[in-house]
């Protein structure tokens, strides 16, 4: 088991709330930002100096220059002060400005090659590290990632599920899986977990309902992105909110009992919970197929309404819920609701 400590040790008994930049972009842009949080009652501003983009000529961060404008803000406003790092290079040049912590990305989570060199790295260093999740929806991988900062004698380490990468069409930036960081919990229960609505949601509207949601699943708090002015971010501008939209957000959160460790009908509950959401997930992004399979049918001058098609689909629903243990009659019933659903998203198209 590991004896994994608490980040940051004030108010550990309350949700733990990070916020600030996806990019810190100039001195006036990251103090006016970390002025907002602070007044928000967020004690850690985070903001990325280097910035890993998937494609080239997107904003890369300023570099190692605005660490500088990090420790201001830290003396200005009280505040700790973390930013990510993806090389033992990264690390050093953290450590050596005065950074809190650091937190470690979902890209480089999910190569055990960087984690070593970085766990390697911090030997002999006391300071909190952040793990977020790996890119896929590998618990072994995120698992493995935080064991080996744990054995380089880090003891100080939370991790941030933001999500996971995916090809589908969802509602969401990243999908959210939480069966994974909850699982990750079981295995780590000592681990303070946080979530990243900015980086699951992807639009600022759904930053509030994701951070109840996580909260209500029993996270330890979350990492939220927030600029002083958004709309002119130089990266990921659509997922950021104002100081006074982040201060909006908290005060409005819910903080309910979790389950204690020993409540096992609590744990199940739980697990219900987020298989539930995933089914929501699951039925919004199969409306989002059925309504586009609407527009090709629309287009091609097709019925909207395909009996052998339905006929075939339902059969192979109901044998394949016979062979899982599941009622016929009650996958039907299921199905039919479906169905009618895709019908009714699809006759819309056709009223346009």
């Amino acid at each position: 088991m590991l004896d994994i400590k608490p980040i940051f040790t004030e108010n550990i008994s309350e949700p733990l709330y990070i916020a600030g930049p996806c990019s810190a972009e100039s001195r006036e842009q990251l103090l006016a930002t970390a002025r907002g949080v602070a007044a928000a009652g967020v004690r850690i501003l985070r903001a990325g100096v280097w910035k890993p983009r998937t494609k080239p000529g997107s904003f890369e961060g300023v570099g190692s220059e605005a660490l500088a404008w990090l420790h201001e803000a830290k003396v200005e406003y009280g505040l700790n002060v973390i930013t990510e790092v993806a090389t033992p290079e990264h690390l050093e040049q953290a450590l050596k400005a005065g950074m809190d912590g650091v937190w470690i990305g979902a890209r480089t989570t999910t190569n055990p090659f960087a984690m070593q060199q970085i766990a390697d790295a911090l030997k002999g260093v006391d300071t909190a590290v952040i793990v977020k999740n790996p890119v896929i929806p590998d618990v072994e991988l995120w698992v493995g990632a935080i064991e080996r900062i744990y054995n380089s004698g880090i003891r100080r380490i939370a991790a941030v599920h933001r999500g996971f990468g995916t090809h589908q069409t969802l509602p969401y930036r990243n999908a959210p899986h939480w069966s994974v960081p909850i699982e990750l919990h079981r295995r780590i229960p000592s681990l303070q977990i946080l979530s990243d609505p900015s980086h699951i949601g992807g639009r600022r509207e759904l930053i509030a309902q994701l951070s109840q949601q996580a909260l209500d699943l029993g996270f330890a708090g979350v990492m939220i992105e927030c600029h002083n002015c958004p709309d002119n971010a130089l990266s990921d501008a659509a997922q950021q909110i104002t100081p006074e939209m982040l201060g909006d957000i908290l005060r409005t959160l819910k903080l309910r009992r979790t389950p204690a460790a020993t409540d096992i009908l609590g744990e199940y509950r739980m697990h219900i919970d987020t298989i539930d959401s995933r089914i929501i997930e699951l039925l919004a992004e199969r409306m989002t197929v059925a309504r586009e399979i609407g527009e090709y049918k629309q287009q091609h001058g097709m019925a909207v309404v395909q009996h052998d098609r339905y006929n075939e689909l339902l059969e192979s629903a109901e044998a394949r819920a016979e062979f899982m243990g599941l009622s016929r009659d009650f996958i039907h019933e299921i199905f039919s609701a479906v169905h009618e659903e895709s019908v009714r998203q699809q006759l819309e198209i056709e009223k346009k």
